[in-house]
């Protein structure tokens, strides 16, 4: 993975990758972020108002080490709805596997967070929840706290990194 991020030469992918590779997000809710989708603050992403019938997004949430280059690319765009342009991204995506020859790809990068935050000690039930999935399990669906401040606290518990 860090071989792949450091091969991106564009900010704009250096931070959709990031957070893809920390958040646990489906491809489409990371390339449809907007500006009031994310509190940086918080280090959280806001999920639409619109959420589908078929794909649920919950609250989620990035590290540090995403928070820092998420900050200067912010900077750097004015006036756009979404914050990445999705040709763009996956330009660059090709562009890095074709000369690194790692195929990194969003789907990859959010199997990646499941399995590093399984191997991190979070219950599956809460993984779920971070990327969007829908309890199955009476304990998961009736008897956990999935409030934006308890799913925080697992979060950072965690202590996910990327990049070191």
């Amino acid at each position: 993975l860090q071989l792949f991020y450091h091969n991106l030469t564009t900010l704009e992918s250096k931070t959709a990758f990031l957070l893809w590779a920390t958040s646990g997000k489906r491809r489409n809710e990371i390339i449809n972020l907007t500006k009031d989708q994310l509190d940086i603050k918080n280090n959280l992403i806001i999920p639409p108002k619109n959420n589908s019938r078929t794909k649920h997004e919950w609250y989620a949430y990035f590290n540090e080490e995403c928070t820092k280059i998420l900050t200067e690319y912010l900077s750097t765009i004015k006036g756009k709805e979404n914050i990445f342009s999705k040709k763009q991204v996956r330009e660059e995506f090709e562009k890095t596997y074709t000369t690194t020859d790692i195929h990194i790809t969003p789907k990859r990068l959010r199997d990646w967070f499941c399995q590093e935050m399984g191997e991190l000690g979070v219950p599956d039930r809460f993984i779920d929840a971070f990327c969007g999935r829908t309890p199955k399990s009476v304990l998961a669906r009736h008897y956990s706290d999935y409030s934006p401040e308890r799913l925080k606290l697992i979060y950072d518990k965690a202590g996910l990194k990327v990049l070191s």
